[in-house]
């Protein structure tokens, strides 16, 4: 298992870093929030020109596997692309690998059509258009088994009806990825089917943009949207028909690595902020450097810190050596560790810093208002630990007797017996 890259890609992620800290940081300064909108004619000036260093490097929406129309890098070096374009708001968007846009990418690139690519996926990985996913219904949360929008066919087209909710980003979306059911009467994972819906589609209406955390009302970025009688062609079902939970599964394990893998350089940042901190900050008799419980609270981020990028690196080899679906329990280890080591390493930089801390000055505050994001975003953090339970205990079998099967009488008579004579 190696995780070292050869030295002309290093040599990409040492300019990316210098590029992200010195170009992208300071679009997050100067116009915060508009990384996901719609470009206005003097961000365009700005943001193109950096989109284009970005393609002459090579570095253009990697999140796609050649096979599939990307630049085929692999989810080990996209992982280590991750821990620099994570640093920034802004930077997936100059790097062409913003979500919910990549998911969508990878699922047409798997499932569309030849004129499906050639309608979204290309101006998708183009950086012309936005896109959403459209799969969370108000009643169901994220169970599709909960789900009720229906497609119902009529005569050569298809026609939705229902509501979905916290749809990110749809409000700049071109179009959108909907779930249906199409077959009530179906299994469970068989009822529903994947299409792609133009937003500007008579029928489409966005009621409201949801805030989360630390956004207005009205103002969020995850749209509740009502489908009413929306009309589409045969050609707009994406794969096959009931075919919805294989799709959404391609494209959610992927995206839940990548999120992961953007994770390591957020609590990095956090991190770099809590030991500066830490060095400058002088109270009556001495640095904070100095204090036992702040060299505790550096010692306990930094292992989590390397011992969340090494799962995340392993997970990123895995799926490299195999697939996402080999990689299933990694994956969802990744999703759950995540969540901690959010929430662990942003507090303790933003305690250090005491009310600067707290304001809005730095990006501590923000990243905290993401902590409980992160363990609900592409399911919550307890759905993930029963997953992984069950493929961790199917290795393994009952034990035969009241013991643990390393500690049967028989087997430790039979050791005894095994070194009884050596020594004597």
């Amino acid at each position: 298992m190696d995780f070292s890259v050869e030295p002309d890609f290093q040599a990409k992620l040492d300019w990316m870093d210098t590029f992200i800290r010195e170009e992208v940081e300071p679009l997050d300064l100067a116009f915060p929030g508009r990384a996901y909108q719609k470009p206005d004619g003097r961000l365009r000036k700005i943001v193109d020109p950096l989109k284009a260093q970005v393609r002459e490097r090579g570095l253009w929406a990697c999140h796609l596997d050649e096979h599939l129309g990307g630049q085929g890098y692999g989810q080990l070096k996209l992982a280590l692309m991750n821990e620099l374009i994570g640093r920034s708001a802004w930077a997936p968007v100059i790097f062409g690998c913003q979500a919910p846009d990549t998911g969508n990418a990878e699922i047409i690139a798997m499932y569309g059509t030849p004129e499906q690519k050639d309608r979204y996926l290309r101006p998708l990985l183009d950086g012309e258009v936005f896109s959403a996913y459209s799969m969370t219904e108000p009643q169901g949360g994220s169970d599709p088994r909960m789900f009720t929008m229906r497609a119902v066919r009529d005569g050569s087209s298809w026609v939705l009806d229902g509501e979905k909710y916290f749809t990110s980003n749809a409000a700049a979306a071109t179009f959108l990825i909907v779930m249906a059911v199409t077959d009530p009467g179906a299994h469970p994972y068989k009822r529903m089917s994947m299409f792609l819906v133009p937003a500007d589609t008579p029928g489409v209406e966005i009621l409201r943009d949801i805030g989360t955390i630390g956004e207005r009302p009205g103002h969020g970025h995850h749209a509740h949207i009502r489908y009413t009688g929306v009309r589409v062609g045969e050609d707009a079902l994406l794969g096959e028909e009931g075919g919805a939970f294989a799709v959404a599964q391609a494209r959610l394990g992927g995206g839940r690595v990548h999120h992961a893998m953007r994770t390591v350089a957020a609590v990095k940042k956090a991190f770099d902020m809590m030991c500066e901190r830490a060095l400058s900050r002088r109270t009556y008799d001495g640095m904070l450097a100095d204090k036992q419980l702040v060299q505790a609270a550096i010692a306990d981020s930094y292992l989590q810190i390397q011992q969340f990028r090494l799962l995340v690196l392993h997970t990123a080899w895995l799926i490299d050596q195999s697939s996402t679906r080999e990689a299933r329990t990694q994956i969802a280890a990744c999703k759950v560790a995540a969540a901690r080591v959010f929430h662990d390493v942003v507090y303790q930089a933003m305690h250090l810093h005491g009310a600067l801390g707290v304001s809005n000055e730095t990006p501590l505050a923000r990243l905290w208002q993401a902590a409980p994001l992160m363990g609900i975003m592409d399911g919550p953090t307890e759905v993930h630990q029963a997953s992984i339970a069950r493929r961790v205990l199917r290795e393994y079998s009952p034990a035969p007797g009241p013991w643990p099967t390393e500690f049967l009488p028989d087997k430790i008579e039979a050791a005894y017996t095994k070194y009884a004579d050596i020594g004597d």
